[in-house]
């Protein structure tokens, strides 16, 4: 089994790729695990000490359908001890008052049910007016951009797991 379970919702099948090209910059699936969250039982989170979850924000600052059916469940899982990194797909330019939101609300969820929020992303490069995704000025995560900036989403995402592999001791 791999040492990471990453965990996506995809509509469009963005993140889906996005969450692909993060597995194979980690090594691939010997290393990294997708879920597709649509598919997932809350037990399938415990066979990981490290997580990644990944999520589109959709309409005026939603979570993706499939991670807003599966929130109520999130409660079920122990994220004690558990370090857990976050990206999201999202229009800084269509949706500038709640770029990345999505990414904003799982991360507080997890961080209340115990997680550790590891692999914080500058919000340098962006231009946006508020996100529930910042956090003492930094987001909680890789914010990627796939309407506006998708020529800088292989580099964030090489540079973001680099940084990933030495918060997760890898």
């Amino acid at each position: 089994m791999s040492q990471i379970g990453l965990f996506f919702g995809t509509t469009t099948g963005k993140t889906e790729s996005v969450a692909e090209i993060i597995q194979k910059e980690f090594g691939g699936e010997n290393v990294v695990t997708l879920h597709n969250i649509i598919d997932v039982d809350d037990s399938d989170f415990e066979d990981y000490q490290y997580l990644i979850i990944g999520c589109p924000t959709w309409n005026i600052g939603e979570l993706q359908s499939d991670w807003e059916g599966y929130f109520p469940e999130l409660d079920n899982i122990d994220f004690n001890g558990k370090k857990v990194a976050y990206f999201g797909t999202g229009d800084q330019v269509g949706y500038a008052d709640n770029f990345q939101d999505a990414m904003g609300i799982l991360e507080e969820k997890i961080t209340e049910l115990g997680g550790t929020t590891v692999g914080y992303w500058s919000k340098d490069g962006y231009d946006f007016n508020e996100s529930k995704a910042l956090k003492n000025g930094k987001f909680v995560g890789l914010a990627l951009d796939e309407d506006n900036q998708s020529d800088l989403t292989d580099e964030r995402i090489k540079a973001w797991v680099a940084q990933l592999k030495k918060e997760f001791g890898l």
